[in-house]
């Protein structure tokens, strides 16, 4: 497989795959992007990793995320997709959105970690080199940093998108406040925020409530969103109990703890109407972000092409009745 040149499905393009503006700018982004947070580290098999970037971008994802600590262990998602780009995506670089982060911990020292000025620039040059790239599509301030100057974190943004390491800039996680200095500081130094990216999904709602995906919005920004499955919870793959290589079998992010009798209801229940819209539960979730314009695009994981065909499948209904909607609500309120 190594060896054998890649070449792309000459119909990516045939509009199975829809693309929505990124806030105010001239980028579009696929509805589904590949997320890299999971089974891309040098822990997982290489020939299912090239396996499933491939067949996304086959069906017309164009956009990776990562950051420079997937994996696991830290950087290996990004020296995996430096293999890929290598021996598969070369002809294909400006067709692709390729995004990394900084900010969460990478390296031992008092530099490895959060948002300095010598952190962002040194992880940004490390995931460059790992990725086989010359610059990035959109570079990420990871989280906020409460310690150093927010004024130093975003010149460091402006500097990087001016020396040509990245196109564009993006920020994740940010509190309300914050995200608001953000947009004006870059936009008054005219580079502007493309992408703020905040977990999402029916479990976790707080970008409505705290008003973090409006205010994208009203910064002429996009809106991406992670985890919009709850790292696997709103799949039925636990409604049977817990499958030997999940991921709370395999110990990670999701704990057991998380699975309790009242999630296992909601679950249920939301599956029940998953069921009458002859969707699976992890194409409702995906369709039910998805049915809101304010957000540009859902990161998606998987672990098999499988997989990545059933998510897929969300976008052939995110349509929802006025019924449904308010089932769905009373379910996860």
């Amino acid at each position: 497989m190594m060896n054998t040149r890649f070449f792309a499905n000459e119909n990516r393009y045939d509009g199975t795959m829809k693309y929505r503006r990124c806030g105010k700018s001239g980028i579009l982004l696929p509805e589904v992007s590949l997320g890299l947070w999971h089974n891309f580290g040098d822990v997982d098999t290489l020939a299912n990793c090239i396996q499933m970037a491939h067949y996304a971008f086959d069906n017309g994802i164009t956009h990776f995320d990562l950051a420079n600590n997937y994996g696991p262990s830290y950087g290996s998602a990004e020296e995996t997709f430096g293999t890929i780009m290598k021996k598969s995506f070369a002809p294909y670089r400006d067709e692709l959105f390729i995004s990394t982060k900084a900010g969460h911990d990478m390296w031992q020292g008092p530099y490895g970690s959060w948002n300095s000025r010598k952190h962002l620039i040194a992880s940004l040059d490390q995931s460059l080199r790992r990725m086989n790239l010359e610059y990035v599509d959109i570079f990420y301030s990871h989280r906020y940093d409460p310690e150093t100057p927010i004024e130093e974190t975003l010149q460091a943004l402006v500097d990087i998108v001016k020396g040509g390491k990245a196109l564009y800039i993006g920020i994740s996680k940010y509190p309300k406040e914050a995200a608001q200095f953000a947009y004006s500081y870059l936009s008054q130094h005219n580079v502007p925020c493309l992408l703020y990216q905040g977990k999402y999904n029916l479990f976790h709602r707080q970008p409505e409530t705290e008003g973090t995906l409006q205010q994208s919005y009203d910064n002429k920004a996009g809106f991406i969103a992670f985890s919009p499955l709850a790292q696997g919870l709103l799949t039925n793959r636990y409604l049977q109990g817990i499958p030997e290589n999940s991921r709370i079998a395999r110990g990670g992010f999701l704990k057991k703890e998380q699975l309790t009798n009242e999630v296992l209801y909601r679950v249920s229940e939301l599956n029940k109407i998953a069921q009458q819209r002859k969707q699976t539960l992890a194409e409702m979730a995906l369709a039910w972000l998805l049915k809101d314009e304010m957000v540009t695009s859902v990161i998606i994981g998987a672990s098999s092409t499988t997989q990545m065909a059933d998510n897929l499948k969300a976008l052939q209904n995110i349509r929802f009745t006025k019924e449904e909607l308010k089932a769905i609500e009373d379910i996860c309120k």
